[in-house]
């Protein structure tokens, strides 16, 4: 069946992981990815699809509520797949409205867009909200976050998600608007903005910068290698039941400065320095306000019920994601340098 599908945040790292997906996966679908680009939004994320036939990009805001309803009229949207979203905690605690505006706000002129857009006719329309597992608080060492496992939002940022998947939950009870949520585990692979642990550990590295970690680097994470994540979202799309929840995770817990160290030794070993050469950067800084111990997906849902799986063991997925920024460093000057907003300028003025 054809549709028209509206991707929010497209332009994002796991955004444009999901735009390349469906854009070469489903021909006859028309993919319109809606970006507003800000800082962490980059058209040379997708580059290599760009001149698809089934590819449209379209520069908007989702704090823009009539923007949105325009969108969704003009395209004929059939589903949304919405990623667009801040994201990272740190921002969240400096600027709390900002993730209150975009997350919240955003979230809900989507959801009147679909709604009015759908009014006359629901079957077959498909409002895809993906939250994150931030939502569910913090753990204690040897539990897992379940669908099911009460929401104990701990930062603005998670405070922000939780709010947009009541939100999304409302609309579905009072309106009947059909949805799907999916709340994932960390993600890490190519096209991250340099804000996050990982892609902040490689380019300091790289450039022999110090290595700032919180605290001792003792909190925990589940990371997934973000193909992994647009696979999922691909396969919750078309085959997860109507008004379900879905956890994504990689059962692949490590802690921050595990990885750091992880990472150092395989960059001593790619940039040929001495063993032990990168660790002497480590830099432990104050701990974050709020910093949640310890996340874990239990993804057994997705896994029994839609067949999903990841494909990489972190070791793999890490080499891969390190590879990649070492033979894209002009991409990294580029979003460091802010240099990545004229290429908006000059392919969709």
């Amino acid at each position: 069946m054809k549709k028209h599908v509206l991707i929010t945040g497209g332009a994002g790292f796991i955004g444009s992981h999901v735009v390349r997906l469906f854009v070469n996966k489903y021909p006859d679908y028309q993919i319109f990815n809606l970006d507003a680009l800000t800082y962490a939004g980059n058209l040379r994320n997708l580059e290599d699809i760009e001149e698809a036939p089934n590819y449209h990009f379209i520069k908007a805001d989702i704090r823009d509520a009539a923007a949105m309803l325009r969108v969704m009229e003009e395209n004929a949207i059939d589903a949304v797949i919405h990623l667009a979203a801040e994201s990272h905690v740190d921002r969240s605690i400096s600027d709390p409205m900002a993730f209150v505006e975009t997350n919240v706000i955003g979230t809900v002129n989507l959801l009147n867009a679909a709604k009015t857009y759908w009014r006359d006719a629901m079957e077959g329309k498909l409002f895809y909200h993906v939250s994150t597992d931030e939502v569910y608080g913090s753990l204690e060492d040897g539990s897992f976050f379940l669908e099911t496992t009460p929401y104990d939002p701990q930062s603005p940022y998670s405070a922000s998600k939780a709010s947009s998947d009541h939100f999304v939950r409302a609309y579905r009870n009072t309106y009947h608007l059909p949805v799907v949520i999916t709340n994932c585990s960390n993600n890490y692979g190519p096209n991250q903005f340099p804000e996050k642990l990982i892609p902040l550990m490689i380019n300091n590295i790289i450039h022999k910068k110090p290595l700032p970690v919180y605290g001792k680097g003792e909190n925990i994470r589940d990371w997934l290698y973000v193909v992994d994540h647009a696979r999922a979202i691909d396969v919750v799309f078309h085959h997860g039941k109507e008004g379900e929840t879905y956890n994504i995770g990689g059962f692949n817990e490590w802690k921050n400065i595990d990885i750091v160290n992880l990472i150092c030794s395989i960059l001593d070993k790619k940039l040929k320095r001495a063993e032990g050469e990168s660790k002497l950067l480590i830099t432990y800084v104050t701990d974050r306000a709020g910093h949640d111990h310890r996340y874990a997906i239990d993804a057994k849902k997705i896994m029994t019920e839609l067949g999903w799986e990841p494909s990489l063991q972190f070791e793999e997925g890490i080499d891969k994601t390190i590879d990649w920024y070492l033979e894209n460093e002009e991409w990294m000057l580029g979003v460091t340098s802010g240099e990545y907003q004229k290429y908006y300028s000059e392919h969709y003025k």
